[in-house]
């Protein structure tokens, strides 16, 4: 890191905490997922992982190899449906089945507390039906499209251009072009004195409103 900002929050004089906390939907993928996990090791990034119930089925060993490589695991629903359409019961049978699929895998206490809508598309009822299970519903800051054909140099400049602190960023595991704009990413968040965390680590250490509310930031 090249400085070390003051309060261990990794905030300004104002306390607004510099944490950025990368989060990838979907998968796992067999060609993608692999890619990432080495990227993300390399670069010693934590990051948390949504994943699709029926995905981490067909590939248990890369469900195993996120949390092995000291990643952060979440619930992203059993079959990635539109939860703003389903009713309360549905909603509750794909947050239990996934949450049951990826604990043949994996021990991460994410699996049993964080949850994200597929396409971001919930209702109250879907919220209060997670909450019921015990999840906490989280979204993101900002969304830099890499779900589009968009390429790594055009990411980076959306990522840094619309930075805040805190910082939740919604990618994708699927995206090779998110796989090369990572290095970029990462070292100039870096620069600016962000610290990367799991989704986890920035809830206990950014308040409700900081998280609500972030602060532009440039880097």
């Amino acid at each position: 890191m090249a400085r070390l900002l003051r309060g261990r929050n990794f905030g300004d004089r104002s306390g607004r905490p510099h944490l950025i906390a990368l989060t990838f939907d979907d998968g796992p993928y067999p060609v993608t997922t692999p890619l990432l996990l080495n990227v993300l090791r390399d670069l010693h990034v934590p990051a948390t992982f949504f994943l699709i119930g029926r995905d981490a089925v067909q590939f248990p060993e890369l469900t195993r190899r996120i949390e092995l490589f000291g990643n952060e695991i979440g619930n992203h629903t059993y079959t990635h449906p539109d939860l703003d359409g389903l009713p309360d019961a549905a909603v509750r049978a794909e947050l239990t089945k996934a949450r049951d699929a990826l604990r043949a895998y994996a021990v991460d206490p994410g699996i049993n507390t964080l949850f994200r809508p597929p396409h971001g598309r919930y209702t109250e009822a879907t919220v209060a039906t997670a909450q019921r299970l015990g999840y906490y519903t989280m979204l993101w800051n900002d969304d830099p499209g890499d779900w589009r054909n968009i390429s790594a140099r055009d990411l980076a400049a959306h990522i840094e251009g619309h930075a805040t602190a805190p910082e939740v960023v919604l990618l994708h595991s699927g995206s090779l072009a998110t796989v090369a704009a990572l290095p970029e990413v990462v070292g100039r968040f870096r620069k600016s004195g962000y610290r990367f965390v799991t989704v986890s680590q920035l809830l206990r250490r950014a308040s409700p409103q900081e998280m609500n509310h972030p602060a532009r930031r440039g880097v």
